[in-house]
């Protein structure tokens, strides 16, 4: 028998054997777990304002005929024409936050905004109206609309999710893509970060309670979550690519013994 074959065999034999002895401390999660025993949040995590982040700040108060000016147009974003103001489609232009964590806001000029959650924003805005005599009854909501979360690897759906509201954990996260795959190694779920002009690249074990005390249990824009593959798929993935290889050889030799064989024939044909 071939020995190429074999191996094959072998290994399709040993995948269903090595999930059947597989015991609970690959795939469950959280397995340290203590019942009925309360622990404390962090109440006030969630993502700050980064440079480049983009924002949406709306002011609204019971004195409509001043509110327009310090709220940004209604657009709409149309496939090959420019940005334009539309009855139909409409959603709100954003701020961008420059690479000094700054924004243009209109009548209160220059603010700085950069390590804010969006509730401190809106208290602050709120309170420079009052201040200023503007408005005294504002109320100021404001709402990320660049928060997104990357999830590749072993993962039933890898994607790009947009986020709506400011906080996500990594489970949540996990969520979004579908849960890991039964190949996916959840003893290390990387989740790389890039913050203050660094990355960073936190390893997490699912397995275990200590991933809430992460920081990267919490997820910030734009973060990377990465799932290994177990060493069962990377060996499967390896002989996948084997035979593969193969396949294509014996193709290959396959078409060459016909061109030969067909040349020898013409050949005879005409003596």
């Amino acid at each position: 028998m071939n020995t190429k074959f074999l191996k094959t065999l072998i290994m399709a034999m040993a995948i269903p054997i090595a999930w059947s002895c597989s015991t609970t401390n690959n795939i469950a999660y959280i397995q340290d777990r203590v019942l009925d025993r309360p622990e404390e949040i962090d109440q006030n995590a969630g993502i700050v304002i980064q440079p480049k982040d983009q924002i949406s700040i709306v002011v609204s108060s019971r004195n409509p005929e001043l509110v327009p000016m310090f709220n940004l147009p209604v657009v709409s974003y149309q496939a090959g024409s420019e940005m334009v103001s539309s009855a139909g489609s409409q959603r709100l232009m954003g701020y961008s936050v420059d690479n000094n964590g700054d924004i243009d806001f209109p009548i209160l000029g220059k603010l700085h905004v950069a390590g804010m959650t969006r509730w401190q924003l809106s208290d602050m805005i709120k309170d420079m109206l009052l201040d200023k005599g503007f408005l005294n009854d504002a109320v100021v909501t404001v709402e990320f609309l660049n928060f997104k979360i990357s999830v590749m690897g072993e993962v039933n759906a890898p994607g790009t999710y947009t986020i709506d509201g400011d906080k996500i954990t990594i489970l949540q996260a996990i969520s979004l893509a579908h849960d890991l795959t039964i190949f996916g190694k959840r003893e290390n779920v990387s989740v790389i970060r890039e913050q203050n002009g660094k990355r960073v690249i936190y390893d997490v074990n699912l397995c275990s309670t200590r991933l809430f005390e992460s920081p990267a249990y919490y997820l910030q824009q734009n973060d990377i979550i990465y799932v290994e593959p177990s060493k069962i798929k990377a060996k499967q993935s390896t002989l996948d690519d084997k035979g593969l290889r193969m396949t294509s050889i014996l193709v290959s030799s396959g078409s060459l013994l016909v061109s030969i064989a067909t040349l020898l024939v013409s050949i005879f044909a005409i003596n």
